[in-house]
Formats: structure tokens, C-alpha cells, sequence
């Protein structure tokens, strides 16, 4: 298919992990929401977005939790980026990690966040997720049956391999669960997806919670979907909601011919020199 219709959801996180999967139980009974093939949600969407809560929501993959995500895209035969949530393996390492499942409920991707958000400010650190958290180690591209796509998680957007690797590998759209806050949200946000659609020439779509002044860690919001020429298609603002958009994935092959960025790379000279 050339065109896709994606639902960015824009959701509201509550302290109580099953309260926030019957929010998306009921979002996605929403009849616009039933037109689309890809649903995403935002980073760390069951839980307060907190180092110490991390370990205590955690699941294993295959857990309560995510069999619930995967009969949730089962049910309403849709493509289901899941955001990502914490997960612990069998060693007990936490992650913030991303999956995607498919329109049977069958996992196709995931992502380990690699890039831990430690933050430093004046020699006090505000917010270190490698307290809690264990970064994961790759960046891979997965299949659909609209198009190849790219996967990485909120922070990760900093560092171009990033959306790169994905795009090196046949992605035409990266997926970016992510919470920017309130400091970094409206210096970089927008700026972040922008950059990553011009220089890999894919569709960037970004989903965040919705603000919650009250909460310990306060979300910019501001959801976005931007094309493979830098235009922002959508862009929420920061309360709680439900983008339609579609994305057309010849206008990404149009893009790559008018400039070819992708095949015009110098790999020879991309090197340091000792010189």
C-alpha cells in the first residue's frame, strides 16, 4: 500500500498500571481509531515516569501486561506500537523497552532504549534512568505490510545512528515513543524530529503522554508527526488526545529522488583522521 492511516495517542498516565491499559481499551474502540493500521503510544505509558518505579512495574516479555497489548491488536486487527514500559529479564536487569505487534498479535519488533537519560545539572544530577535502568544495545528496522519501519525510544533521538541505522536498513518510518520534559521539550523536540526526517528522508512520529502538572516528572506533550521533508504533518498540543494522519510512503521515494541523500553518503571519507 502507498498510504497508511496511524493514530498517535497522546495518553494520560495513572499510577495504576491495569487503569492505564483500560484507557487504551476504550481509546481504541473509537471509530476513527478503527480506520487506522498503526496505533502508537507514548514512552513509559503504565507508569509514573520515575527512576524508582521502574523495577516495581516492570514485566518480564510475555508477561500480564503485554499479552493483554497483543490481544488488544489481535481484537482490533491493527498494527500496535506499544509505547514502550519497563521490563525485567531473568537476571533482574530492568529496561525501557519499546515492542510493536502486529495485526494478529504477533510481536514483530523491539527495542531496548539504549541512550540512558542522565541528566546533570550544576554538579547535581536531576534525573539519571541508569539508577534503575540497563540500556539495550542495537537499532534495527522490522517489517510490516506497509513499509519497513525503524524503532528507538525518546532519548535515543539525540544520537543520529539512531534514526540511521534504521533508515540504512530500509526504514522509510521511525517510530519514537518519547517524554521530553518541560525544559527540553520546547527547545528540542520538534527540532530533534525535524532533523531526523531531513537527514534519513523518513517520516518521524513521536508520541508522548499527555501533561500532568502534578506529576513527578512533567511531560512537554506536543505528540508529532513530521514527513521526509522536515514539515511538521501534526503536532498536538500538551493535553490528552487522538491524532489521525496519514502517511504517504511515495512521497518518501520522491523526496529520495529529488535529493538523494542516502545514496550521495561518502562512506570512504567518513572517517577521523590521525593526521
Amino acid at each position: 500500500m502507498s498510504t497508511f492511516k496511524v493514530a498517535v495517542c497522546q495518553t494520560k498516565v495513572y499510577e495504576d498500571k491495569m487503569r492505564n491499559l483500560e484507557n487504551l481499551a476504550q481509546l481504541l474502540e473509537r471509530d476513527d481509531v478503527q480506520q487506522a493500521d498503526l496505533v502508537t503510544l507514548p514512552e513509559m505509558w503504565c507508569c509514573p515516569y520515575q527512576t524508582e518505579n521502574f523495577p516495581i512495574y516492570a514485566e518480564k516479555e510475555g508477561g500480564e501486561f503485554y499479552q493483554a497489548l497483543s490481544d488488544l491488536a489481535a481484537k482490533h486487527k491493527i498494527y500496535l506500537s506499544a509505547g514502550s514500559v519497563p521490563e525485567v529479564d531473568d537476571e533482574g536487569h530492568v529496561y525501557n523497552t519499546a515492542y510493536v505487534f502486529d495485526r494478529e498479535g504477533k510481536q514483530i519488533a523491539k527495542h531496548r532504549k539504549v541512550h540512558m537519560f542522565d541528566i546533570y545539572a550544576r554538579g547535581q544530577v536531576v534525573f539519571k534512568e541508569s539508577d534503575t535502568l540497563t540500556p539495550g544495545d542495537s537499532f534495527d528496522a522490522f517489517d510490516t505490510e506497509m513499509c519497513r519501519m525503524g524503532l528507538n525510544i525518546c532519548f535515543d533521538i539525540r544520537f543520529p545512528e539512531s534514526s540511521r541505522l534504521p533508515a540504512l536498513d530500509g526504514a522509510k518510518v521511525i517510530l519514537n515513543p518519547g517524554a521530553f520534559n518541560m525544559t527540553t521539550g520546547p527547545a528540542h523536540w520538534e527540532l530533534g524530529f525535524r532533523q531526523r526526517a531531513i537527514e534519513n528522508q523518513v517520516y518521524m512520529i513521536g508520541t508522548a503522554p499527555a501533561r500532568d502538572p502534578e506529576a513527578g516528572y512533567t511531560s512537554w506533550g506536543h505528540s508529532i508527526v513530521v514527513d521526509p521533508w522536515g514539515t511538521v504533518v501534526m503536532q498536538m498540543d500538551e493535553k490528552e488526545g487522538i491524532e489521525i494522519v496519514e502517511i504517504d510512503l511515495d512521497y518518501v521515494e520522491k523526496i529520495r529522488r529529488k535529493l538523494p541523500l542516502i545514496s550521495a553518503r561518502r562512506t570512504d571519507v567518513y572517517e577521523l583522521s590521525s593526521k
